[in-house]
């Protein structure tokens, strides 16, 4: 008995197959339509008329806020950008392993997996094509970003060397973005141990340079020789990429884009939060009784354990840039600069407070089914809250001491004061939190139109309730920075918070004149 083995067909049969595919699902109405893109377009005209351009226009008529020609450029360009190109190849393979380029239509993908085609010819058109967007952006966003921050841009004598710095960065993102898809879990640790011990090496033989001759173009060579060391071998995977695993995570992109089209975002992100595994037996004591509130907390968060460790490095990292923050706030000209540390602190906190554990969805759950688990408070509070109360305290508290001690003796009366806004930055981050994770779906009253004289401002609207946590904590360590006793704007917090547990219970339906009866009959 004789096997005959299909024959590729070639190149260009492929190519205008996977052309005839593509237009066919475009016909059945796959492709975006004009009124699709008018919305975006009229959204990103806004933004250019209303921010962008002023902003470009104030930077072009004053001095950058961050001047280059007063360090060594030179000297300190292969240390930094090595820095960068690290963070940036590490967050390109973690994005990919959720949300890669080659997450096409499940319909499409089903119909192109469906023939005798080899994965290359029709992913690898795909990925080429998202790799030039990508990197595109990542550009225009880091020079964006270089010229209105820095003067980088200024001189002829550091634009060239900038530029080619962020074309090499640009290249390192899209690679990785593709790597992080395509390639195994121990390939992707492999690959990011192997960026980390290079960057080093460079790193240190970029700073001990003979006065530092050469350095930014050393910083722009190594990025740039990384994105071609990778790039070919990531393609070289895409015929024995899994195509179940890719259309599992086409079919959850899919459910995901149409959660966030709808407004219901938080939806879309539950979609990729880790399943809770093992040490389900640890819940419970060996006599049959539930272990105690923080025992049970610290059991669910070991239950993901990468949320686990992501809020484990977020917390103290956030609490030690919120403490170096307050501690140098006091008015001043640079009082912005320290506004900034308190803001990317307290941001932290409340991103590691959302990933300590899964009990914030366990308290919505049972405050909006009231009827499945009854309306007696009892220990729930307690029980439910115990846990992210004292790890958020206890991480932003560590990372604060130890900012503490490097910097000990604080200013001439700044201890005290420094104390009370840092508890009064983690009680307003956690007033936030529980105002994030009491979110339902999108409230109707959201969607109607608000006239202005710049147009339906209703997205504004939709946004900001997509994002009430970070507006939350932004805003409130804004006013919190504008009040000059740390007492009141230790006070200030607290009201902020107290109204954000209102707002919280009323989105769950527990109003606020049932709410002491039911807490008496608890």
């Amino acid at each position: 008995m004789t096997t005959t083995r299909p024959v590729a067909p070639p190149a260009s049969e492929a190519r205008a197959r996977v052309q005839a595919v593509r237009q066919g699902y475009a016909r059945r109405g796959g492709r975006a339509t004009v009124r699709g893109r008018a919305y975006p377009a009229y959204l990103v005209a806004l933004f250019t008329v209303f921010y962008l351009v002023p902003v470009v226009h104030a930077r072009s008529t004053s001095p950058a806020p961050f001047s280059v020609s007063s360090v060594n450029l030179s000297a300190g360009a292969a240390p930094l950008v090595c820095g960068l190109a690290v963070a940036v190849c590490w967050g390109g393979q973690l994005v990919g392993r959720f949300w890669g380029p080659l997450v096409v239509q499940p319909f499409l993908l089903h119909v192109l997996m469906s023939t005798d085609l080899s994965p290359a010819h029709y992913l690898g058109t795909i990925a080429r094509r998202r790799l030039a967007y990508a990197g595109t952006v990542t550009l225009l966003a880091v020079c964006s970003a270089a010229y209105l921050a820095t003067d980088l841009f200024d001189r002829p004598g550091t634009a060239l060397p900038g530029l080619a710095v962020t074309a090499g960065i640009s290249a390192v993102a899209a690679v990785a973005w593709l790597w992080g898809q395509v390639r195994a879990v121990r390939d992707n640790l492999l690959l990011a141990g192997a960026v980390g011990a290079s960057a080093l090496v460079v790193a240190a033989v970029g700073g001990t340079a003979p006065d530092g001759r050469y350095g930014h173009w050393l910083a722009a060579l190594v990025p740039a020789l990384l994105a071609a060391a990778v790039g070919p071998p990531a393609f070289r995977a895409l015929p024995s990429i899994d195509l179940a695993r890719l259309a599992r995570e086409s079919a959850r992109a899919s459910q995901a884009r149409a959660y966030a089209w709808t407004g219901t975002l938080h939806h879309a992100l539950d979609l990729y939060r880790p399943e809770p595994r093992g040490f389900a037996s640890a819940l419970i004591r060996t006599d049959g009784s539930l272990r105690g509130y923080l025992a049970q907390g610290a059991v669910r968060a070991l239950r993901t354990p990468g949320r686990a460790a992501a809020a484990a490095v977020l917390l103290p990292v956030g609490g030690a840039s919120l403490t170096h923050g307050v501690a140098g706030s006091g008015g001043g000209p640079e009082w912005w600069w320290w506004w900034w540390w308190w803001a990317a602190g307290s941001v932290g906190v409340y991103l590691g407070s959302g990933w300590v554990g899964e009990t914030w969805r366990g308290l919505r759950d049972e405050l909006t089914m009231a009827p499945l688990f009854g309306e007696r408070w009892g220990g729930l509070p307690a029980r439910a809250l115990a846990w992210p109360v004292v790890a958020v305290t206890a991480g932003t508290f560590l990372g604060g001491a130890l900012v503490a001690l490097f910097r000990w003796p604080l200013p001439a009366g700044r201890a005290g004061s420094t104390v009370l806004l840092v508890a009064g930055s983690v009680v307003l981050v956690l007033g936030a939190r529980f105002l994030r994770e009491m979110k339902l779906h999108l409230p109707l009253e959201l969607l109607l139109p608000v006239i202005t004289p710049f147009g339906d401002l209703s997205g504004l609207r939709v946004v900001a309730w997509q994002f009430d946590g970070f507006v939350v904590v932004l805003t409130g360590v804004a006013l919190m920075n504008a009040v000059p006793s740390a007492t009141g704007a230790a006070v200030l917090a607290l009201c902020l918070a107290a109204g954000c547990v209102g707002a919280g219970l009323r989105r769950t339906g527990w109003a606020h004149r049932g709410l002491f009866s039911r807490l008496h009959r608890g």
